[in-house]
């Protein structure tokens, strides 16, 4: 809100939000649409929502331009090995399955393998950093161009499990995962699924890097990186 209002004060005019697919909450239908209802379970995603609200209220009484993006599972790294994910504490799928291959973890911890998908396990769309990159560029141009205001999605629209996953990072490596099963944790749908249909006609925005072996294959060489320079 603080910022909203120094730039209304500063007159900027216009703002791309980095916001989540974890404002719908647990899904009533898939793929989800943008016009899906929105009950988040988490603090993450009620916060997100709430500026998205504030954003639509000060397009309706300041005339702000605004573009909220709703990321899906957003994953991968430059694909140069110089830029990736480094968290701490690490939440991310593929970041703690490739620790677990390089030993920095003991195993990879697999929250819930009885949900109602085709292997057991949750199902999530990844998205890549680039492609939630150039989709930032373009909301920026749309906008600038007087595009219409609202939220958008930013996913693949093809779901992938967590065994599915694992297995093509084992594919990529050359390497075994060691796993760990542990219960469903709450909170957890089983099925996140975008449909970016909305992004791609509005943008006209299209992932190119998201193929998850592009994903697996950007990531180790981005984790490889980061351990020889830890090492220097």
């Amino acid at each position: 809100l603080a910022l909203l209002e120094s730039m209304q004060r500063a007159g900027v005019g216009s703002i791309v939000f980095s916001s989540t697919c974890a404002t719908y909450g647990n899904p009533e239908r898939l793929p989800l649409r943008e016009d899906h209802p929105t009950r988040p379970v988490n603090p993450y995603g009620e916060s997100k929502l709430m500026t998205e609200k504030m954003l639509r209220w000060f397009e309706e009484c300041h005339g702000l331009r605004w573009t909220a993006l709703r990321y899906f599972n957003a994953c991968g790294a430059h694909p140069d090995g110089d830029l990736g994910e480094c968290h701490d504490p690490e939440t991310h799928l593929i970041p703690n399955i490739l620790r677990a291959i390089t030993g920095e973890i003991p195993h990879l911890e697999v929250y819930g393998t009885d949900y109602p998908t085709p292997d057991g396990t949750a199902i999530r769309d990844y998205i890549h950093v680039l492609d939630l990159a150039e989709a930032h560029i373009k909301a920026l141009d749309h906008l600038g161009r007087a595009g219409e205001c609202g939220v958008l999605n930013l996913g693949t629209g093809k779901g992938r499990s967590v065994r599915e996953v694992v297995r093509v990072v084992e594919e990529v490596t050359g390497r075994k995962v060691p796993l760990k099963e542990c219960p469903r944790r709450p909170g957890d749908p089983p099925e996140l699924v975008a449909d970016p249909q909305k992004a791609v006609a509005k943008l006209g925005w299209k992932p190119r890097w998201s193929s998850i072996e592009l994903v697996a294959e950007t990531a180790w060489k981005w984790e490889t990186r980061k351990a020889s320079f830890a090492a220097h």
